[in-house]
């Protein structure tokens, strides 16, 4: 279901982005309008994005989603309506790629989460998805887990 994971460090990367924390059932009424908010702003301002868009969530709630819907950006931009930018930071991340449709990407997650565990890393609240392909019937996704590093 997923290719083999890995560990890579990642590099800093300026993004726009637009922070929601909405009810779980209306990720899908939120998602699409505001990636083109973002892209307007980005087009208005003479950016073009500087990779595949993804969305990071802060928090795991049952009942809620509180995350960003970013686009990796070259340069930082101007605050504008709702559309933020700032840098996303190098960490040291578990990523793996699952390919397949929308509908399986908790199963994913759940296999990704348990070859973390059974390599014996600890995984920090957050994680992100970042969408390499589309439609979503045949989308790869790379998925993408901060690690909490020994201390």
């Amino acid at each position: 279901m997923i290719e083999t994971p890995e560990i890579v460090e990642t590099s800093p990367q300026m993004m726009a982005f637009i922070h929601l924390t909405i009810p779980r059932e209306d990720i899908r009424h939120v998602m699409d309008p505001g990636l083109q908010e973002i892209l307007g702003v980005l087009a208005d301002q003479g950016i073009e994005p500087a990779g595949p868009w993804f969305t990071h969530h802060l928090r795991m709630a049952p009942e809620t989603f509180d995350f960003e819907i970013c686009v990796p950006v070259p340069v930082k931009g101007k605050l504008s309506r709702r559309v933020e930018f700032g840098e996303w930071p190098a960490m040291t991340v578990a990523r793996t790629i699952y390919a397949g449709p929308y509908g399986g990407l908790g199963r994913a997650w759940k296999e990704f989460g348990e070859w973390i565990a059974a390599s014996g890393h600890t995984p920090e609240e957050d994680l992100w998805e970042r969408y390499m392909s589309s439609p979503p019937a045949a989308a790869r996704t790379e998925l993408n887990r901060p690690l909490k590093l020994p201390r």
